[in-house]
């Protein structure tokens, strides 16, 4: 994994030296594949309909990063990737494409970057610009929408000091205002409903924090690339899939699955082959990919 970071690096490198492509977005495509028959309309109801769809439909995950083959966030690179080939993705990929559905249904928006808070103790340490969320505008008002946190789902959320929102799991949303960190979103809820950052107190934590300072390709390229290649992070060193389910939460880190559904305590399960791995990442969470590719994951777990 780690001899393969230059050539990872030279890729990215590559890669700035060109525009980036994006052919019209293909909106049919992109509802077919979060099982909307139709566009929701640009209101404060279409747009909890199509983020909660995209969260119950593609998965989050980073497998490219331990099949070494990068992430690119080139647009048409996600559209294909998680809309074509069907594909899951994580934050940089999953918002970058939430972004372009959004304009396409009239809805003003742009990214954000945020510093996530989950188990980092203290404010001494200040965590790294690993995630990006959105920032839209409805009716004249400023909202944050994310579709790409590994995380239960959180709705379309007002940009307002003490707002707050839930999910049909259980799990609860509040944005505060942050002296040092401009905004905070925290959350509170089942422990089940995490990847295993979450804290089972009934306390609110920190999820993560932003500021609404404008966000720029190069801005994005390179929060990409700290997180797709710095090694011994929890992206580079692990294999990561979750997904939003009707009720709970579904969690794969390494090889422990855990599901959490409603108030229940999350069940967990050890996979203890590439073939469980495979059946899993394919029926649990919708990820096809090749029983070679199960192996290659497998032995990085392994190793």
């Amino acid at each position: 994994m780690h001899g393969r970071i230059e050539e990872v690096t030279a890729l990215l490198a590559a890669s700035d030296q060109q525009a980036e492509s994006e052919t019209p977005f293909d909106l049919a495509a992109y509802l077919d594949r979060i099982g909307l028959s139709a566009a929701p309309p640009p209101t404060v109801g279409g747009l909890a309909q199509l983020v909660r769809a995209h969260r119950l439909a593609i998965p989050f995950e980073n497998l490219d990063i331990p099949l070494e083959r990068g992430i690119s966030i080139d647009p048409d690179a996600v559209f294909d990737k998680l809309v074509r080939r069907r594909r899951g993705g994580y934050c940089f990929e999953q918002n970058a494409l939430l972004d372009r559905a959004v304009n396409a249904l009239g809805i003003e928006g742009r990214p954000l970057l945020a510093r996530v808070w989950l188990g980092v103790e203290g404010e001494e340490d200040v965590p790294p610009l690993t995630h990006q969320l959105e920032l839209v505008h409805l009716d004249g008002a400023p909202w944050i929408i994310d579709g790409g946190f590994g995380g239960s789902y959180c709705p379309p959320m007002p940009l307002t000091e003490g707002e707050s929102g839930s999910g049909p799991e259980g799990a609860r949303h509040r944005l505060r205002r942050h002296d040092r960190f401009e905004w905070m979103l925290e959350r509170t809820g089942p422990d089940a409903h995490t990847d295993g950052r979450g804290d089972a107190s009934p306390d609110w934590q920190r999820q993560y924090s932003f500021t609404l300072a404008d966000v720029h390709r190069a801005d994005r390229e390179l929060s990409n690339h700290w997180t797709a290649t710095r090694p011994d992070t929890r992206f580079t060193s692990l294999v990561i899939a979750s997904r939003v389910t009707a009720d709970g939460f579904l969690s794969l880190t390494g090889l422990l699955l855990r599901e959490g559904r409603g108030t229940q305590e999350a069940r967990e399960t050890l996979l203890d082959s590439a073939a469980a791995l495979h059946d899993a990442l394919d029926s649990r969470f919708g990820i096809a990919i090749e029983r070679e590719e199960a192996e290659r994951l497998f032995a990085f777990i392994k190793r």
